[in-house]
């Protein structure tokens, strides 16, 4: 029974545990309910029903004390809260204030600037439009002055013409002074011969002063070379121009003040000479022309140098036959005195013997004096072949930049065009040495040929008469 009843208490505290403890259990967070948890797994177990309801009771006062505190924070938070959204809805009403007092200020600017505007126009007049012309014009002879060589012996003279053409107010009388006195100076300069010491840039970068020769706003030089003028600063072309320029040059700049010399001026204020530096010189013209280009240059030094020897040995040959035509005496350092000496061996015998041994002597002698001569024409005729292949590969490479790039920029299809003219070029330059000093040698040699013919035909002639 004792058991019994034990049984009984247990389950009714369990059951009053789960009925008064659920509400309180959700309204505590994870904390709490950890805490009430511990606690009550650390307490011994009720004994009677009172005792049950005397720790629900006191269960229920913490809880409510705690949900008491957690509503006071909660409600002490939404005033601060609220009072933090009054102040910042102030401070934004005071800035949209401020915006419109701004707002209402710069159109009111505005306004006063439009009429200072018009009484500005109304009092300039005419002179508003002549103080303009007076800016364009300062500006176009700062622009002038930037690439002229009269600024290298004058620096400076374009900073009151940059001020002059950027300012927004009336120009000064200064400043209008110093523009027609730099316009008359640079007018007069253009007439003058002189010498001046100048800061040079080198080659490598380097400035130098040293002492130039000026032709009034065409031409500046050195000892040394041209010179042009890039950003107010005089520098060597990379590339000096030839066909006695640079005489012309070194002439003027040690002229002595009598007689009369010649120089060179470029009329094109530097364009003409700048223009040099991109001229490709005879080496950069001949590698424009690949691997096709050189292989015409060996085969045409190779043939003019066989066709010139050719030609001089057949000279030579040539004028030891004509000195042996007036001797009598046969020699055998030339094809003539051999023909002879097989004359010589074959008196004896009759005609037609005799005619077919100096026949045979003068077809041995027809190979030595035609050696070569094939190999120069075969060259001749291989030349332009080869020219041609050049410019057939220069025109494939033009196509293909054309499919990859279009044709919007030229240059892309410059390299494949200049390798196809410069292999024509060479090929008809190769040609045509070759194709005159074969006529000369063949001519050589047909002369050669023909006096071998009629002096073994005479020969035979003479024999037949003294029979």
């Amino acid at each position: 029974m004792q058991h019994f009843n034990k049984s009984i208490l247990t389950a009714l505290f369990a059951l009053l545990t789960l009925v008064g403890l659920s509400g309180p259990i959700l309204a505590q967070d994870q904390t709490e309910a950890t805490d009430a948890q511990a606690t009550e797994a650390t307490e011994p177990p009720a004994r009677t029903i009172q005792e049950v309801l005397d720790a629900v009771r006191a269960e229920r006062r913490a809880v409510s004390e705690a949900n008491r505190e957690r509503e006071a924070r909660f409600r002490r938070e939404e005033s601060n809260q609220e009072a933090e959204l009054n102040r910042l809805e102030r401070e934004v009403a005071a800035a949209e204030d401020e915006a419109s007092r701004l707002e209402a200020l710069r159109n009111e600017l505005d306004r006063e600037l439009e009429e200072l505007r018009a009484q500005l126009a109304e009092r300039q007049g005419e002179f508003g439009e002549l103080f303009g012309v007076a800016r364009a014009a300062a500006a176009d002879l700062n622009e002038q002055l930037n690439d002229s060589l009269i600024s290298t012996q004058y620096p400076g003279r374009g900073e009151v013409l940059t001020r002059m053409a950027r300012a927004s107010s009336l120009p000064t009388i200064e400043e209008l002074e110093a523009l027609w006195y730099t316009m008359l100076q640079e007018a007069g300069e253009q007439g003058k011969v002189v010498r001046y010491d100048a800061p040079v840039i080198t080659g490598d970068n380097r400035s130098d002063s040293e002492t130039v020769v000026r032709i009034g706003s065409f031409s500046a030089f050195t000892d040394e070379g041209y010179l042009v003028p890039r950003e107010g600063t005089l520098r060597y072309l990379v590339r000096q121009p030839g066909g006695g320029a640079i005489g012309a040059a070194e002439d003027v700049f040690s002229y002595d003040g009598s007689g009369v010399v010649e120089g060179l001026i470029d009329p094109s204020l530097g364009t003409l000479l700048g223009l040099v530096v991109e001229t490709p010189t005879f080496g950069e013209r001949v590698a424009q022309g690949g691997g096709i280009g050189y292989a015409i240059i060996v085969v045409a030094v190779f043939g003019v140098l066989l066709a010139l020897y050719r030609w001089a040995a057949l000279l030579m040959v040539e004028r030891k036959v004509s000195a042996q035509r007036k001797s009598s005496t046969a020699s055998a350092d030339n094809p003539l005195g051999r023909v002879m000496i097989a004359y010589n061996d074959n008196k004896g015998a009759d005609l037609e013997t005799l005619q077919m041994r100096l026949d045979d002597a003068v077809l041995k002698e027809l190979p030595k004096l035609e050696s070569g001569l094939n190999v120069v024409k075969v060259l001749a005729a291989v030349a332009p072949l080869m020219g041609l292949l050049g410019t057939v590969i220069g025109m494939i490479v033009t196509f293909q930049a054309i499919t990859l790039f279009g044709t919007g920029d030229p240059k892309l299809m410059a390299g494949g065009i200049s390798q196809a003219l410069v292999t024509t070029v060479q090929g008809l330059i190769a040609a045509i040495p070759l194709l005159l000093l074969h006529a000369f040698a063949s001519g050589a040699s047909r002369r050669v040929s023909q006096i071998l013919e009629e002096q073994s035909v005479s020969l035979v002639a003479e024999s037949a008469g003294k029979a």
